[in-house]
């Protein structure tokens, strides 16, 4: 028996609230390799949220793409790993990208308090929304181990 997902349970995997685990090729040494918070759109894309002076803002504009690896840190562990090029670069927007993950994160009142101390209506300001089209996907689910 296969342990991989299917695409609609691969879906309803992202669907669920997991810290991802972003990868991003760095010349010269090993990818950086930090968790962040996603949006996953599907058949469509992968949402992340970054400063757009950080470090990943860097490598994700030089490398031009990414992997992400959401797993599930209990039993039964699964996981789905994501590879792809970056599709769009773009100031994140308070009520489109940023208030939504801090809601998915965090809940509606800690998300509302985290928005705050961002700066509230200002929050996000310079940072930037990284979109990726998926190319390659892995995952398995040993739950279908038996």
């Amino acid at each position: 028996m296969s342990l991989t997902m299917t695409k609609e349970e691969r879906e309803a995997f992202l669907d669920e609230v997991h810290v991802s685990i972003i990868s991003i090729p760095e010349s010269g040494r090993g990818p950086l390799t930090v968790p962040v918070w996603y949006a996953f759109v599907p058949e469509g894309e992968f949402h992340i949220w970054t400063g757009g002076n950080s470090r990943k803002a860097k490598l994700l504009r030089e490398a031009g793409r990414f992997s992400l690896c959401v797993q599930q840190e209990t039993p039964p562990y699964k996981y789905v790993s994501v590879e792809g090029p970056v599709v769009a670069i773009e100031p994140i927007q308070l009520e489109r990208d940023l208030r939504p993950l801090a809601y998915r994160y965090m809940g509606v009142e800690e998300g509302k308090n985290f928005i705050r101390s961002l700066g509230g209506d200002s929050a996000g300001t310079g940072d930037i929304l990284v979109r990726m089209k998926p190319e390659r996907w892995l995952s398995e689910d040993y739950s279908k181990s038996g």
